[in-house]
């Protein structure tokens, strides 16, 4: 009789088959590494009760000089601002309807009935807020009831309601192009789609009633960009316009948080400078913090006001301090500089003491000069690729991102990541849907985390959805995968723990923010958790062995359950290339008990010459962390 003592290196192979990894771990779902040892990840809350609207893409955390914690998130139909456990819907309006629009009250009554000139946009639907201005009072209702946000109820194509706290006194009605509606800006998709069909291509180009017949035009998913200028915040849609929302000098942030985001334009004007000078469509808004300059990353260029002109290797910004002021003059330091190499900008962000920004092949740093330049721009590293414009961030000042086949890390020069994962994850993701793949941060773990869409199997047909992970713990240099939905993550020290959203994956149409590392289940609901090792010989594989017993060694230290147990299983076999046997009786290949606190030894009756150990929870209240099992075995023949 003799035991083994059952250590396996941390972290995750999948580049190795089972048997040559042996002395590793090949399978796992929601496990990290915790000093070398497996152990189950930390659960996840809902951070409020209350859904928002859509697919969140973006998240972003400040904190104002009122001691407002703020956080930004930006969805294919919403911008919102989280404060307190509360949305509140910032969301742009767009230009307001053409025509001649109807105002009517009848008396008596606290009801406005607006009837449009043109048409309601599809999106607009009851409860939804629709900005008035440029009316007087009517029938003995207040203008000042009437003009500003009002939440509607649709009544028909061309009309809709809203109610007043002052009733009417007489029967009114009053028509006018100069009493304008605005609806919020248009939703975008939740996620990349393909368009063919009616409307798709040039006027005329096929036969009448059908579509393009070159090709599919792509429709991409809606993502925000968010940056705070002090208290302010700063938005745009990607490829889109830019925003701006004040956070005002009020102490109370109920006033503002209650007004919408304005046009970057509108913005401009109200600061007494031209809104023409302000590019209309950018890729991305980015603050420079150092030197207080707003920068766009893609953006149309100086002098041009149609988003024809977009240029994607564009690098243009306001004045310092005046992030409405983008007409360079030889007075301010607004200026503009174009990258050079690659089709478009697909990312700028902010590190140490420079901005890097990727395009599509390369790599540039972006620096403030502080002379008659302003900014300079030095290239670091060509032929590289970029996964997605959410899939780099920084950890312990190194940079690190996915490529289109491999991952990086940028360290003052650019390096290929070494990772045991990579066959895994790169034959494994669902390229059509790459703009989906998002980056972040758990600092409290040393882990950069990567969320991407796997590809379609035949257990999951369709597959358009962040469904799998996996983590870089860069202070172990190791990695570990698994599964977990979800399209937006933040970790930042303004909050107290790691947040990302879902949305229901079918409909898109709500989704929920979650506090990471918050208890330790799935929500409301049992997290399953596995491991499972490289297969490893018994006493060389030379001759077959009988184990008679395992001691555990689990630590159940953080679990909220009164009697907290994990299943293992013992998993044999007799040559690489078996399946592994699950029969029932005394000699089965698949040991299966379940292991608590109080567990000394386990008994059982295997023979075989390799086995695996496998660790699975899904019990509610459960944590857990794998030690230095013994399996008690002795030889048992040769054939």
């Amino acid at each position: 009789m003799s035991f083994i003592k059952l250590q396996f290196r941390p972290g995750v192979n999948r580049d190795q088959t089972d048997y040559s990894g042996e002395g590793g771990w090949y399978e796992c779902d929601k496990i990290r590494f915790n000093e070398g040892y497996p152990t189950k990840l930390g659960g996840w809350v809902k951070s409020t009760p209350t859904a928002f609207a859509g697919v969140c893409r973006q998240l972003w955390s400040w904190i104002t000089t009122f001691s407002d914690n703020f956080l930004a998130l930006g969805t294919d139909q919403k911008l919102y601002i989280e404060n307190g456990g509360y949305y509140f819907d910032i969301t742009p309006f767009a230009a307001a309807l053409a025509g001649s629009n109807t105002f009517a009250v009848v008396n008596a009554i606290k009801l406005v009935t607006v009837t449009t000139a043109t048409a309601l946009p599809s999106w607009v639907i009851t409860g939804e807020p629709v900005l008035i201005a440029g009316m007087s009072a009517l029938g003995g209702v207040p203008a000042a009831e009437i003009n500003g946000v009002r939440t509607v109820t649709v009544t028909g194509a061309n009309s809709f309601t809203f109610t007043t706290t002052t009733a009417a006194t007489s029967n009114a009605s009053v028509s006018n192009a100069s009493f304008t509606v605005q609806t919020e800006i248009e939703p975008g998709y939740p996620i990349a789609t393909a368009g063919t069909g009616w409307g798709v291509g040039s006027w005329g180009r096929d036969a009448w009633g059908l579509g393009s017949s070159t090709g599919s035009v792509n429709l991409p998913q809606r993502d925000w960009f968010f940056d705070n200028f002090d208290n302010d915040l700063v938005a745009n849609i990607r490829n889109g316009a830019p925003y701006y929302w004040e956070r005002d000098a009020t102490a109370d942030p109920s006033t503002p948080l209650a007004t919408h985001a304005i046009t970057l334009q509108a913005y401009a004007t109200s600061q007494s400078f031209s809104a023409n000078d302000v590019p209309i469509q950018v890729m991305q808004l980015m603050v420079s913090q150092q030197d207080k300059h707003l920068l766009a990353f893609g953006a149309v260029p100086f002098g041009s006001v149609s988003t024809a002109d977009f240029d994607p290797m564009l690098i243009r910004w306001a004045s310092q301090n005046s992030p409405g002021e983008w007409g360079p003059t030889v007075t301010n330091s607004a200026g503009f500089l174009r990258i050079s190499r690659g089709s478009r900008i697909v990312r700028g962000m902010a590190t140490r003491q420079e901005i890097l920004v990727w395009t599509d092949s390369n790599l540039y740093t972006l620096q403030f000069l502080g002379t008659t330049d302003v900014f300079g721009v030095q290239e670091y590293a060509d032929n590289i690729s970029v996964m997605s414009s959410r899939s780099m961030i920084s950890a312990a000042n190194i940079t690190y991102w996915m490529g289109q086949d491999k991952f990086y890390a940028y360290t003052g020069r650019v390096e290929t990541l070494d990772c045991t994962l990579s066959l895994h994850v790169f034959n494994n993701i669902n390229t059509d849907q790459s703009a989906q793949v998002i980056s972040g941060t758990n600092e409290q773990w040393n882990e950069v985390w990567w969320f991407y869409p796997t590809k379609p199997t035949s257990e999951k047909p369709e597959s358009n959805w962040n469904d799998a992970y996996v983590v870089y713990n860069y202070l172990d240099k190791i990695w570990y995968y698994g599964s977990i939905e979800r399209t937006a993550w933040l970790d930042t020290p303004l909050r107290p723990f790691p947040q990302a959203t879902t949305s229901n994956s079918t409909t898109y149409t709500t989704g929920y923010l979650y506090n990471h590392e918050d208890g330790v289940d799935d929500d409301t609901l049992a997290m399953e958790a596995y491991i499972q090792s490289n297969d490893f010989d018994l006493a060389d594989g030379e001759q077959f062995m009988l184990s008679r017993r395992i001691i555990p060694d689990i630590d159940f230290a953080g679990s909220t359950a009164n009697n907290p147990e994990v299943t293992i299983e013992v998993r044999s076999r007799n040559f690489p290339g078996n399946a592994f046997n699950t029969n029932t009786d005394d000699t089965a290949q698949v040991t299966q008990t379940s292991v608590d606190a109080y567990t000394g030894q386990v008994f059982m009756r295997i023979r075989a010459r390799q086995m695996a150990l496998k660790i699975i929870s899904d019990n509610l209240g459960t944590q857990w962390q794998l030690g230095s099992p013994r399996l008690d075995v002795r030889p048992d023949g040769r054939r």
